[in-house]
């Protein structure tokens, strides 16, 4: 499932059973689409892309919105004298020993800027300050295009929590 700093959903219900049930949590998008992978993504979205189609989170009126959000990430980056994709990284690694996530990418320059993240060590405050910088209902738009909704989580065939005992 989709975790990172503005998809947080699963936090809630997921993960905790997840935990109940000794499951590991291997999180794809964990940079939010590339979101936090760096100012280039943020500045330069091409119209009519399929970041644009796939999630409102990128259309222009919620970009310039969660542009806030981005800046507010490179603030702690900078802070902890890193990128803002390690920061990302480092704050979803350090969800728990169970959390593996797997960012994508297409170039080695990001590839090991990922690898760099595990050099970022968060004090729970950093956790906290960094979940903070980013609240819950602070993103504008959705993750994920309404055409696209059932194929998500929420809408999986899973047995009531009481069954997987």
């Amino acid at each position: 499932m989709e975790w990172s700093l503005w998809t947080r959903e699963i936090e809630d219900e997921i993960v905790p059973l997840c935990r109940e049930l000794g499951i590991g949590i291997v999180p794809y998008c964990p940079l939010g689409s590339g979101f936090f992978g760096g100012k280039a993504i943020v500045e330069s979205v091409p119209a009519n892309s399929f970041l644009e189609y796939v999630h409102p989170c990128f259309q222009a009126v919620n970009l310039e919105k969660n542009k806030i959000l981005y800046g507010r990430i490179q603030k702690l980056a900078k802070k902890h004298r890193c990128s803002t994709a390690q920061l990302a990284l480092a704050w979803i690694r350090s969800q728990g020993d169970d959390v593996v996530p797997i960012p994508g990418t297409t170039q080695i320059k990001n590839l090991d800027d990922n690898v760099g993240s595990y050099s970022v060590r968060l004090t729970k405050e950093d956790m906290k300050e960094i979940s903070d910088t980013i609240p819950l209902d602070a993103v504008a738009g959705k993750n994920v295009a309404d055409n696209f909704i059932s194929c998500s989580w929420k809408f999986a065939n899973t047995p009531a929590k009481d069954h997987l005992r």
